[in-house]
């Protein structure tokens, strides 16, 4: 099309160039303003998901976060047994109300809801999906710092769900210390990778034994395979949990709040710092600029626990993806929201570590507030092919040309990270 404007994001014509952004992302109660979404995953059962999501949860509420748990597992909750938590959830006109732990942590589980907590939970998936998402929808979250998600095992209906409906920062896998646990990580892995979803960390849960007596540790189940599948799937945070009796206990007598161990402590360290973070945003005149390849400026927004603390219009040196991508790892840039964008520059920038929140357009300041209340609607989808037929372009070749233009008068070209 010559009179082409390349902004996706603002235009309704029904081209062959266009993709039209499609979010499933479901908007939390308007009375849950939730900063940072966590997932705890396994790629198989009975290796101590439940355990993790509880200990993490606890961890941050130490440190002064408001935190909760959202029980995915439907048809296996666990957290109100971890918790002590035998009080029913209530519902106002405005939402289901969260039950509260003891230290003020939020939950929501189906055994909230059942009348006994040992009713089974006989649904077909499209029903477990669906009350997943009414635990997002419906409920009363109120302010959250982190929320954990603790899901069922496996790749199948609800964990796909939970991606696609729910705003996800990120996920920790749960192992255990066996042979064939590479392959069932690997599965958990590529599901996230297919739903660009950042990796936080790995867990090996039942890593060791301590003996009380000699203090030596011994691997009950094996000896652990976690550092080489760690390395293999480019992790960089992995914990492990022993064998410990009184975690068992804690767990058993809802007690999980009281215990005592520094096992994720590291992990924790990382979790937390994604409070502290930067974002980038095509820039033009406050608004969102909708074509990412043609970006002149960006605004860069430091963030630190949760709260906008700087704001910088910078602009590029070279234009294209690979060249953007560079610019906006060299800044440590981890999440780009944006409006217009193609499959290649979404790979390029994951390849640079960037998280992709596409399909957003206005006012750059309001759908920050929105995106750090996880309010914000978007996708991680391309949302404009017209510009993919530029691949290759040098910098010259655009049409707005930065200091002259071609990637030579910047002293041999941008690294070649503009072809």
């Amino acid at each position: 099309m010559s009179d082409c404007s390349n902004e996706c994001g603002n235009c309704g014509s029904d081209c062959g160039d266009r993709t039209a952004p499609q979010s499933f992302l479901e908007e939390a109660n308007e009375l849950s303003s939730v900063k940072k979404v966590i997932g705890i995953v396994s790629g198989k059962g009975g290796v101590g998901k439940s355990l993790v999501t509880s200990l993490l949860a606890v961890t941050m509420n130490r440190r002064d976060y408001s935190t909760a748990i959202l029980d995915a597992d439907i048809t296996g909750p666990s957290i109100p047994k971890a918790f002590g938590l035998n009080e029913k959830a209530v519902g106002t006109e405005a939402g289901i109300l969260t039950v509260d732990s003891k230290t003020g942590i939020r939950t929501m589980s189906v055994n909230s809801l059942l009348e006994d907590d040992t009713d089974p939970v006989v649904w077909r998936g499209p029903v477990i999906a669906g009350t997943v998402k009414q635990f997002w929808t419906d409920v009363i979250w109120g302010d959250v710092d982190f929320m954990f998600i603790d899901m069922p095992p496996g790749t199948g209906d609800v964990p796909l769900t939970v991606f696609q409906s729910l705003p996800v920062d990120g996920i920790v896998i749960v192992t255990s210390p066996q042979e064939l646990v590479s392959m069932i990580v690997g599965k958990a892995v590529k599901m996230a990778q297919l739903m660009n979803v950042p990796i936080l960390g790995i867990v090996e849960n039942m890593s060791y034994f301590t003996c009380p007596d000699c203090g030596k540790q011994y691997p009950i189940f094996g000896e652990s395979h976690i550092d080489e599948v760690a390395n293999e799937y480019n992790i960089k945070n992995v914990s492990r949990l022993p064998i410990n009796p009184k975690l068992a206990a804690a767990v058993d007598k809802g007690m999980i709040e009281l215990f005592d161990g520094t096992w994720l402590d590291g992990l924790a360290d990382f979790i937390e710092s994604s409070l502290n973070t930067k974002l980038a945003v095509p820039y033009e005149n406050g608004q969102i600029f909708q074509h990412f390849g043609h970006s002149e400026q960006f605004e860069i927004i430091e963030i630190e626990k949760g709260k906008v603390v700087k704001k910088d219009v910078v602009t590029p040196d070279c234009g294209g993806h690979g060249a953007l991508a560079g610019f906006l790892a060299e800044n440590n840039v981890s999440t780009l929201i944006c409006g217009g964008i193609g499959g290649g520059a979404i790979s390029a920038l994951a390849e640079a570590g960037i998280k992709v929140v596409a399909g957003v357009s206005g006012d750059i300041d309001e759908q920050i507030d929105l995106f750090l209340t996880g309010k914000l609607q978007s996708t991680d989808e391309p949302t404009c092919d017209h510009h993919e037929h530029g691949e290759g372009h040098s910098c010259g070749e655009h049409d707005h040309n930065h200091q002259g233009g071609q990637c030579g008068s910047h002293g041999g070209g941008c690294g070649g990270g503009c072809h």
